[in-house]
C-alpha cells in the first residue's frame, strides 16, 4: 500500500507497507506496534474493541502516538467475532499479527471459545478474502500444559494434552491448530509464536508485586518449580523474526505452518523471579510463608464456589486463588527455543535481570504520575 516518496531532502524514502495488529491495545500488542514502527518498515493498522482510544503516559505510547497525528498509524476498531469489520480493517495489508486474545483469568470457555477460537477464525477468513501474505499468530506456551505433569525443557514435538487446565489454554490450543492449518491456502502463509511467561513495562505482574510486597512472601508447594519467564521485547521480537522468515521462499518452506516456543533461554526458578522483583521494588524478605499445595488446594475449590454463587452480587473475579493458577504456579514450565534460534533466526535481545530492572523502572516511574495526579486532586 506504501509507496516511495521524496524524503524531502532530495533522496527517496524506503518502501513502506501496511499490516495490522489485532488486539492492538493490549500488554505485548502494545510493545509490538512500537517496534513495528521504530522499524521504519511498517505502517501499522491497530484494531481493537473501543470505539476510541486514550493514549497514556509511557514510550509504547509516545511512539504510537507520533505515528497516529502523522499518518503511519491507524486506529480502527473491529472486534475479531466480527468477520465484516476485520476485512475492512485487513484491506490492502500484507501481514496481520493477531494478538486478540479473551481475558486469560476468566475461566468462561464460552468467552474464551468466542473471542480465541471463532474469532481466529474470522481473523484467517478475512486474511484469506483480503489476500493477506502472511499470518503471525500469538499462542501461548500452555497449549501444551495439562495443569497435572510439569514441563522441563519440552519442545514443540510435545503434543497437546487431552485435558488442559483452563479454558484459556484449551482455546488457545484449538486456535493455534486452525492457524496452521490455513498456512498455504489461498497463498496466506502462517506461523504460530509460543510465549513463556511474558513480563516487561505495562505488564501486571509490577503492580500485583508491588501490592502483595507491602505484606509479605509467600511460596506456594514446594517453592522448587522453574518457569520460563521472557521480557515482552524478545517476544515482539520472535513474532518479527517469524514474519521475515516467512517472507524468503525458504523461510516460507521450513516455517509456514508451525509453532515455536519464544522464551529467554534463561529458566529460572520461579519464585526466585518474584522475589527478585519485589526486591527490585524496594521489599526485603524478612520472612518467608510456604504454604503446601495440600492446603491451598482446598481453600481454592470454595473461593471458586463462593464466585459461583456470589458474582451476581460484585464479587470480584479471583485472580490468584483459582486451581488452574495454583498448577501454573506450582509446577515445571520451561521450554526449548532450539527450533525458534534454528529456523527463525531468534535471539533473546534483552536479559532476565536486565529486563526486570527495566520494567520496574518504568512501572515506578508511572506509579509515581499517578499517585502525583490522585494528590493533586485532591487539593
Amino acid at each position: 500500500m506504501g509507496s516511495q516518496n521524496d524524503d524531502g531532502n532530495g533522496g527517496r524514502r524506503r518502501e513502506t507497507r501496511w499490516c495490522a495488529v489485532t488486539g492492538g491495545r493490549g500488554f505485548m500488542a502494545r510493545h509490538l506496534v512500537a517496534a513495528l514502527l521504530r522499524s521504519g518498515e511498517w505502517r501499522v493498522r491497530v484494531t481493537d474493541l473501543t470505539p476510541t482510544i486514550v493514549l497514556g503516559p509511557g514510550e509504547t505510547e509516545e511512539i504510537f502516538g507520533d505515528a497516529l497525528r502523522d499518518g503511519r498509524a491507524i486506529y480502527a476498531s473491529a472486534d475479531v467475532c466480527n468477520l465484516e469489520q476485520l476485512i475492512e480493517v485487513f484491506e490492502g495489508v500484507d501481514v496481520v499479527f493477531h494478538t486478540a486474545a479473551a481475558d486469560p483469568s476468566k475461566n468462561n470457555l464460552q468467552l474464551h471459545y468466542k473471542v480465541n477460537v471463532i474469532g481466529t477464525k474470522n481473523v484467517i477468513d478475512a486474511c484469506k478474502i483480503c489476500k493477506v501474505k502472511r499470518l503471525i499468530h500469538t499462542s501461548s506456551s500452555a497449549v501444551v500444559f495439562d495443569g497435572i505433569h510439569g514441563l522441563f525443557n519440552v519442545n514443540e514435538s510435545l503434543p497437546y494434552p487431552d485435558k488442559f487446565p483452563d479454558a484459556y489454554a484449551q482455546t488457545k490450543a484449538e486456535a493455534e491448530k486452525l492457524v496452521m492449518d490455513a498456512n498455504d491456502t489461498n497463498d496466506l502463509l502462517t506461523c504460530c509464536i509460543r510465549p513463556g511467561s511474558i513480563f516487561g513495562p505495562g505488564d501486571l505482574v509490577m503492580p500485583t508485586l508491588d501490592r502483595y510486597g507491602r505484606t509479605h512472601f509467600i511460596t506456594v508447594g514446594d517453592g522448587k518449580n522453574y518457569d520460563d519467564f521472557v521480557y515482552v521485547e524478545n517476544v515482539v521480537h520472535g513474532h518479527i523474526c517469524a514474519d521475515k522468515t516467512l517472507s524468503t521462499m525458504d523461510g516460507a518452506r521450513t516455517s509456514g505452518g508451525k509453532a515455536y516456543f519464544i522464551t529467554n533461554m534463561e529458566p529460572m526458578n520461579m519464585w526466585d523471579f518474584l522475589y527478585t522483583v519485589q526486591e527490585e521494588l524496594g521489599y526485603k524478605r524478612l520472612l518467608n510463608i510456604r504454604i503446601p499445595t495440600h492446603v491451598i488446594k482446598p481453600i481454592s475449590y470454595l473461593v471458586e464456589g463462593a464466585y459461583k454463587v456470589l458474582y451476581h452480587f460484585g464479587m470480584p473475579t479471583p485472580q490468584l486463588l483459582t486451581r488452574a493458577r495454583i498448577k501454573y504456579m506450582t509446577l515445571n514450565r520451561t521450554f526449548s527455543c532450539d527450533k525458534a534460534v534454528k529456523e527463525l533466526g531468534y535471539k533473546p535481545i534483552v536479559k532476565v535481570m536486565d529486563g526486570i530492572k527495566i520494567a520496574v523502572k518504568a512501572y515506578i516511574q508511572l506509579r509515581d504520575i499517578d499517585l502525583s495526579e490522585q494528590s493533586e486532586g485532591t487539593n
